[in-house]
């Protein structure tokens, strides 16, 4: 008998509404070693636990994996946002804690949480009890007390708040410690972000506190399930911001796994695809969902959970109801809309998925597909009895956009034949009604590209498309066509969710307000985002932490990303010059001219253009990701000893002059494997940022510096 083979393996399960999927990769090469889907389980007394282990342990059966193989498992989750759309929530007792005087007569006000209404129509909330101590006042026998009196309101799990409580945690670490000696789930405001806004912090709080419940069951459930398997590694869950935490963290902070779904397709793309700028479509049978990766990073932004503010991160993801399975609204000229209600809430299929001898004689029927819906959405009743209706598929197959090997490709021929008599209503050729169609879904996602385009400073000329999830290709290259821009269908884009959680880092994000951070604040910070990623399961050794400061706001964040491995595997083989340089043609496209090799060290090589004027620059790393895209700019390459001289000289030939203010350049700076970037308001601040990360690298080292000219 063959000697089975060893090697790592990572596994990553993404819960999609219809199907929960999982992929098995070689930790070395990033190749796919086996995938498997189920049903998933909502309605099962598990829950999506059941879906995740069954479609964990059916990949590990059918592709002869061991578990001793298995070095990583990661699964995205439904449930936090499930439990917020159902309802299925516990109600909150806080307890509130402020001094004395004018602070305790405001904190009161602020700390006293209204019921969280998280959907109006159907009087769906999370029920909020209120009790408040003085600081002074503050002994266990009182905390108990207080705890007592909020149980007996019919509080299921409480919260700990106190004004100023990021400086001082000691006060809620008390009512924590009481609270769990009752066996009652707590949350410190304090655990889940470290801004001040008392009622934002106390209501992101509370919006955790109330799934606890719900979460650690599930938790407990996978985790047993998982270990039972055989598997010893540390049980990951995917956040809402693309990183991952370990299943122990998450029973702490589960709130941060709501909009775990769209993150996991975010980073899959990222990891997966090296789209490291690009704007990123996930579209489904009902919903598209449209996101950002700019220089290796996705946009992230602040969560609303049931139209409420909170503090936690989650990637900037727009949700369009036009996806590939949108019906067509109509009047007696023209097409009104496309979606949101799509075919498979109507009960019918797709035309272009039937036999095209069916079609016989389709007759018009407008229906409301939900009660409360118009009335004017198109179906058609065929001889033999059967409704139909046509999508954006279907019009994306008459027009020949989708090619055969596309999940999307199907029937031209049926989908002509259903959608004759509509393009006969309206006095026009099938042609022209597939176009108005997706002209429909196009100003909507153009709408939306430009929104985002706007929000995050992209070059419209170095933008792409990637296309992932089933109706990708009815969508993305019809988009793509109009706006004249590049995009693309990956291999395996049906699983890009699965794979992103496969591949995703361990990540946490330390936020403060201090309007004028000092080196040893930054340290500081750096550190406890550091321990952070740490507890949620990095291993210390490959912990990197990025600095953003706010200077309007007087924000610094700290993201830190790690790997769970103690050793982190070259995950791809190194790019070659020659290789890179076609890279960053593609990636510059036609309208950028004379490219040529700008500055290379053994891990970056910088590529420089000629556009308008302007100096457009591509930094490629040695594993073939564009880690930077700049419209204009300059790189220089010096010895870290020489860079502070360097950065001074390129602040001022690079700034901008307006009537009324002067733009600075942004910095980016490649030294060993990593490229850092750094955007301040003054000179001081930038050296503060590079000093943290250059000033213990050895003087003769080689950096290149590259400053990115503001646009007017």
């Amino acid at each position: 008998m063959a000697e089975r083979i060893h090697r790592p393996v990572r596994m990553g399960i993404d819960v999609g509404g219809t199907y929960t999927k999982c992929v098995a990769m070689d930790n070395d090469t990033h190749e796919i070693i086996g995938k498997n889907e189920v049903k998933t389980t909502h309605d099962h007394k598990d829950g999506v636990a059941a879906g995740v282990v069954q479609s964990f342990k059916n990949c590990m059966d059918e592709n002869d994996i061991s578990p001793e193989d298995v070095v990583f498992v990661a699964h995205s989750t439904t449930q936090a946002t499930n439990a917020f759309i159902e309802g299925d929530v516990a109600s909150v007792g806080v307890v509130g804690v402020a001094g004395g005087g004018l602070e305790g007569f405001l904190a009161k006000r602020q700390l006293a949480l209204k019921d969280i209404v998280l959907d109006e129509k159907v009087g769906r909330m999370i029920k909020v009890y209120n009790t408040f101590i003085k600081k002074k006042m503050l002994t266990e026998d009182i905390i108990n007390k207080n705890i007592d009196d909020l149980l007996a309101q019919g509080s299921q799990v409480m919260v700990a708040s106190m004004a100023f409580g990021v400086d001082s945690m000691g006060e809620e670490q008390m009512i924590h410690d009481c609270a769990k000696k009752k066996n009652v789930p707590v949350t410190m405001a304090s655990d889940i972000t470290k801004l001040y806004g008392l009622t934002r912090r106390t209501r992101t709080a509370a919006i955790n506190a109330s799934i606890l419940p719900k979460m650690m069951m599930t938790a407990n459930a996978t985790e047993t399930s998982v270990k039972s398997a055989g598997v010893n590694v540390p049980l990951m869950i995917m956040r809402g911001d693309g990183g991952v935490m370990e299943i122990g963290e998450m029973r702490k902070r589960p709130i941060l796994t709501a909009l775990s779904g769209p993150a996991a397709s975010v980073m899959g793309s990222l990891m997966y695809l090296r789209a490291s700028n690009a704007i990123y479509f996930e579209v489904g049978g009902t919903t598209t969902n449209i996101g950002v990766i700019k220089n290796g990073r996705p946009g992230v932004d602040y969560a609303k959970i049931g139209g409420h503010d909170t503090y936690i991160n989650s990637l900037d993801v727009r949700i369009l109801g036009c996806a590939g399975g949108s019906m067509v609204r109509v009047n007696d000229k023209c097409v009104v809309d496309v979606g949101p209600r799509s075919a498979h809430i109507a009960g019918c299929e797709y035309a272009c998925f039937m036999p095209e001898e069916e079609i016989v004689d389709p007759q018009i029927e407008m229906v409301s597909p939900k009660p409360g819906d118009p009335g004017d959405y198109v179906t058609l009743r065929l001889k033999n009895g059967k409704r139909i209706c046509f999508t954006n598929t279907d019009a994306a197959n008459v027009l020949g956009l989708i090619d055969e090997k596309y999940f999307a490709h199907g029937n031209a021929g049926s989908a002509r034949k259903a959608m004759q008599p509509v393009a006969d209503k309206l006095g026009i050729t099938v042609e022209e009604l597939a176009t108005q169609i997706l002209d429909k879904d196009f100003e909507k996602i153009n709408a939306c590209i430009n929104s985002l385009a706007e929000k995050y400073k992209l070059d419209h000329d170095s933008m792409k498309l990637v296309g992932c999830g089933g109706g990708a290709a009815s969508l993305v290259p019809y988009c793509a066509g109009k706006m004249g821009l590049q995009y693309s269908i990956p291999e395996n884009a049906e699983v890009i969710s699965s794979i992103g959680v496969a591949l995703s880092m361990v990540r946490d994000v330390v936020e403060r307000v201090i309007p004028n951070p000092t080196q040893e604040d930054i340290r500081e910070l750096k550190k406890e985002a550091a321990d952070l990623a740490v507890s949620s399961g990095a291993s210390p050794d490959s912990v990197e932490i990025h600095i953003e400061i706010d200077s309007q706001t007087g924000k610094v964040t700290a993201i830190a990303t790690g790997s769970t491995e103690v050793k982190t595997t070259d995950l791809l083989k190194a790019c070659e010059e020659p290789e890179a340089c076609e890279l960053a043609l593609q990636d510059f496209g036609p309208k950028i001219c004379n490219v040529k090799l700008a500055e290379m060290t053994d891990k970056f090589y910088v590529y420089k253009g000629e556009k308008d004027g302007k100096s457009p620059l591509r930094i490629v790393d040695s594993k073939g990701f564009i880690k930077v895209q700049c419209s204009d700019g300059v790189v220089e390459k010096c010895k870290v000893k020489d860079y502070e001289e360097v950065v001074e000289k390129l602040w001022k030939e690079n700034a901008v002059f307006k009537t009324d203010t002067v733009l600075r350049p942004d910095f980016f700076v490649c030294f060993g494997p990593r490229v850092c970037d750094y955007s301040a308001v003054d000179l001081e601040q930038v050296m503060l940022l590079m000093n943290l990360d250059l000033g213990d690298r050895e003087p003769e080292e080689d950096v290149l510096i590259v400053a990115s000219v503001q646009e007017i």
